[in-house]
C-alpha cells in the first residue's frame, strides 16, 4: 500500500525556521521530522512513499537523493502554492489501489494495520485516524459567582476527536473529487453522504506545527527512553 505524505505547505507558523526547510524537514533529534514519520511506516511494514511536495522541494530533493532507506520514495511536484486537496489529487496518478495519506508533520504510535483493517470493514472510501483533543490552554472550571472550582493545565478533553491524519482512502475518492483544501472542501462532502469513518486512537500523537514543539519533543527525546510514537511491536517482533 502506498503512503502518500503531505509536505509542500510554507509552514508559517515555524517562521522563521521554515525560510529554508519545509516544516517537515525540521529536525527532531538531530534527523527530520518527516524522516522520522517514514521510518514509523517503515517499521510497520509500508516501503512506498510518495512526497507530495511543494515549497523548497529543492530541500527533499538534496536529503534523499542516493540515500537508501530501506523504501522506495518519490518526490512530486504538486505546486508550489497548492493547497492539501490539490496536492494529493496531483499525485492520483501514482497511485493504483488504496492508499495512505498523511501530514508529513504528525507523529503518533497509531497502529497502521489495524487502521487498514477498520478501513476495509467499514467499506467506505476515507477513514480519519482521530486522537483525543488536547488544549492547549489551561482550562478553568469556574463556580456562579466568579470562584474557580479547578484549573487544569493542557488537559485532554475527551469528548472532541481532532484529526491525525493516517487516513486511508480508495482510488473511487477522485472519481467526485471537487476544491483544493482536503479538511474544507473534500472531507465535509464524504462525510454528508455517509462515506468516512474514522479510527479513533487513544495513544501518542504530536503535531510539529510551531518551532516549540519541536524544541518541547528534543527535550523528551533527551531524557532517554524509546521515541513516544513508537508503535507496539509486531507480532514477529515479539516473537523474536
Amino acid at each position: 500500500m502506498k503512503v502518500v505524505i503531505l509536505c509542500g505547505g510554507q509552514g508559517i507558523r515555524a517562521f522563521p525556521f521554515t525560510t529554508y526547510l519545509p516544516k517537515p524537514m525540521l529536525p527532531l533529534g538531530g534527523t527530520p521530522v518527516l524522516v522520522h514519520v517514514i521510518k514509523n511506516f517503515i517499521r510497520q511494514g509500508y516501503r512506498e512513499f510518495i512526497l507530495a511536495a511543494g515549497y523548497r522541494q529543492d530541500v527533499l530533493h538534496d536529503y534523499f537523493e542516493g540515500k537508501d532507506i530501506g523504501a522506495s520514495v518519490q518526490i512530486v511536484d504538486t505546486g508550489e502554492d497548492a493547497d492539501t486537496g490539490r496536492r494529493i489529487w496531483n499525485c492520483r496518478h501514482l497511485i493504483d489501489g488504496p492508499f495512505i495519506a498523511t501530514y508529513g508533520d504528525g507523529l503518533s504510535d497509531v497502529p497502521l494495520d489495524a487502521v487498514v483493517a477498520f478501513h476495509r470493514a467499514h467499506g467506505a472510501r476515507l477513514t480519519i485516524t482521530s486522537v483525543p483533543m488536547v488544549s492547549q490552554y489551561g482550562v478553568l472550571s469556574v463556580e456562579e459567582d466568579g470562584a474557580i472550582a479547578r484549573f487544569a493545565e493542557k488537559p485532554l478533553i475527551a469528548d472532541y476527536w481532532i484529526n491525525a491524519g493516517f487516513m486511508v482512502m480508495d482510488p473511487a475518492i477522485f472519481a467526485d473529487w471537487q476544491g483544493e483544501n482536503l479538511e474544507r472542501d473534500i472531507i465535509p462532502p464524504l462525510i454528508a453522504r455517509g462515506d468516512a469513518f474514522t479510527y479513533r486512537h487513544d495513544g501518542f500523537f504530536k503535531s510539529f506545527d510551531f518551532y516549540k514543539d519541536v524544541v518541547e519533543m528534543d527535550e523528551t527525546l533527551a531524557a532517554g527512553g524509546p521515541p513516544p510514537w513508537i508503535a507496539p511491536a509486531l507480532p514477529e517482533e515479539r516473537a523474536a
